[in-house]
C-alpha cells in the first residue's frame, strides 16, 4: 500500500469514507445505495439473460428431435438417387449420418374432424441415425411403420384433435385430386394409427405425422424421396456446413440447415433478447450515473483537502485522478458483487426457483400451458463478461464531470472560509 501513487492513496481512502460527520455518513449512504444499484443491475441482467438463453436451448433442442440438423433437397422436389446424395454428404468431416425423407402437406380427417397435417415419410432403419424421434414416442415404435402396411405415427396433441387411439383408422386427402371422366376428385387413403409421440413443441405435436417413406412416395405419386437429412456433430455448426455441403453435392442440390427452416423464430427470440438487454443495460446506466451526485458532493466536501493538496504542489490531473479512482472503484465493487451474485442464482436456478414455488405455494410455469415445467438457465461466461464490462466502463464515465469539476477548483477561494 504504501508504493502505491498518493493519488490512489488517497481515492482508496475516499472511498473507505470515514463517520466522522453527519454530511460523510449521508455520502457514505449514497455512495453505497450507487454500488448496491449497480449491482442489483448487474446480477438482474446476468440472470434474465440466461433464462432467455435457457428457454432458447430448451426450445430448440426439442426441435431438433424431429428437424433435421440440415436438409438436402432437389428444387425440383426429388432427389433420384438418395444413396449417393447421402455419401457425397458423407464426406465431409461433420456430417455423423444421413437418412431420405418424403415432406408434403397433407389433410386428416376422423368422424367429422379435419386438420393440416405436415406428413413426413421416414426409413424407419436409418431415422433414428439422424433423429431422436424414437425416444419420443409415447406409444408404439418406429417399427410398426412397415413398407405397405399404411401406418402413421401421429403427435400426441394431433392425435388429442382427432380423437384417436392406437388402433384406430385416419383417413388422408392428398394436396392434388385424382383425375376422372366425372373430373377432379379428392386422392384419399385410410392409415392405421400405430403410434403417438411428443416432441414437446406444441408445433409439431399438433401437426405432424409420420409415415413409412415407401407410404409416402405411393401416395403422394413421387418416384423418388424429396431429400436427405443429415445429423452433423456440432448442431451450432450448421449454417457453416451447410454452406460448404453446396459447393460439393452438386449445383442442382440444395443445403438447408435447422436455423434457416425456423428463421422467424429465431430472429424474434433474438430481437427479444437484444431489447432486454438494452433495457436491463439503462438500470445499470442509472445506478452508475448516480455515482455523479456521489462524486459532486464528496468533491463539495473536501474543497479545502484539495486545496491544500494543490497547494503543497498536486497537478489538476492529479487532483481528478484521485476523485476518478474513487468513483472507479465504488463501480468496481458493485460490479464484482452484482457478477457474483448474479452467476451464483443462474447457476443454482433449478434449485432456488423450486423452493420459493414451495414456500410460497405458487408454480411459476404451468406444465399444461408452457410444457416446461421448470425455469432453465444457461449461463454464458461471454455475457457476463460484457455485462460486467459495459457496468464498469459506465462507472468510469460517470466520475469524468466529477473529477474535472474537483481539479478547477482554486485553492485561495476554497480556503477562504476555512
Amino acid at each position: 500500500m504504501k508504493n502505491l501513487p498518493f493519488e490512489w492513496l488517497i481515492g482508496l481512502r475516499y472511498t473507505r469514507a470515514g463517520k466522522r460527520s453527519r454530511r460523510n455518513n449521508f455520502i457514505s449512504f449514497i455512495s453505497l445505495i450507487s454500488m448496491s444499484g449497480i449491482a442489483l443491475g448487474v446480477a438482474a441482467l446476468i440472470i434474465v439473460l440466461s433464462v432467455m438463453n435457457g428457454f432458447q436451448k430448451e426450445v430448440r433442442d426439442r426441435m431438433l428431435s424431429v428437424l433435421p440438423h440440415i436438409e438436402v433437397f432437389d428444387a425440383g422436389g426429388m432427389v433420384s438417387d438418395w444413396h449417393q446424395t447421402a455419401k457425397q454428404a458423407s464426406q465431409h468431416p461433420d456430417v455423423l449420418a444421413a437418412a431420405p425423407y418424403v415432406d408434403a402437406q397433407s389433410m386428416i380427417i376422423n368422424d367429422g374432424v379435419m386438420r393440416g397435417v405436415m406428413l413426413r415419410g421416414i426409413l424407419p432403419s436409418e431415422e433414428p441415425k439422424v433423429s431422436v424421434v424414437a425416444s419420443k414416442l409415447k406409444a408404439g415404435k418406429l417399427d410398426d411403420l412397415k413398407d405397405g402396411s399404411f401406418n402413421i405415427i401421429l403427435g400426441i396433441e394431433l392425435a388429442r384433435a382427432m380423437h384417436v387411439s392406437i388402433g384406430d383408422k385416419v383417413t388422408l386427402a392428398a394436396p392434388e385430386g385424382q383425375l376422372t371422366p366425372a373430373g377432379t376428385i379428392p386422392r384419399l387413403k385410410a392409415f392405421t394409427v400405430v403410434g403417438v409421440f411428443e416432441a414437446g413443441h406444441y408445433e409439431f405435436d399438433s401437426a405432424m405425422a409420420f409415415i413409412h417413406i415407401s407410404d409416402a412416395q405411393k401416395f403422394f405419386r413421387q418416384e423418388a424421396p424429396s431429400g436427405v437429412r443429415l445429423k452433423i456433430k456440432d448442431m451450432l455448426k450448421a449454417p457453416q456446413v451447410a454452406f460448404e455441403l453446396r459447393n460439393t453435392i452438386g449445383s442442382t442440390l440444395i443445403a438447408r440447415d435447422w436455423s434457416q427452416q425456423n428463421s422467424n423464430y429465431f430472429a424474434a427470440v433474438k430481437t427479444e433478447k437484444t431489447m432486454m438487454f438494452i433495457i436491463l443495460t439503462l438500470i445499470i446506466a442509472v445506478a452508475a450515473f448516480n455515482l455523479v451526485s456521489t462524486l459532486v458532493m464528496t468533491v463539495t466536501e473536501k474543497q479545502a483537502d484539495i486545496a491544500i493538496l494543490r497547494t503543497i504542489g498536486a497537478s489538476p490531473s492529479s487532483i481528478m485522478k484521485i476523485f476518478m479512482i474513487q468513483g472507479g472503484l465504488a463501480g468496481l465493487y458493485g460490479t464484482a458483487f452484482g457478477v457474483l451474485s448474479g452467476v451464483i442464482v443462474a447457476l443454482n436456478i433449478d434449485v432456488i426457483v423450486p423452493f420459493i414455488e414451495r414456500l410460497f405455494g405458487v408454480q411459476f410455469l404451468n406444465k399444461e400451458i408452457y410444457v416446461i415445467s421448470t425455469l432453465p438457465s444457461d449461463l454464458h461466461w461471454s455475457d457476463v463478461w460484457s455485462i460486467g464490462l459495459i457496468a464498469v466502463v459506465l462507472a468510469f464515465v460517470a466520475t469524468i464531470y466529477p473529477s474535472w469539476r474537483a481539479a478547477r477548483v482554486k485553492p485561495a477561494e476554497a480556503l477562504r472560509y476555512e
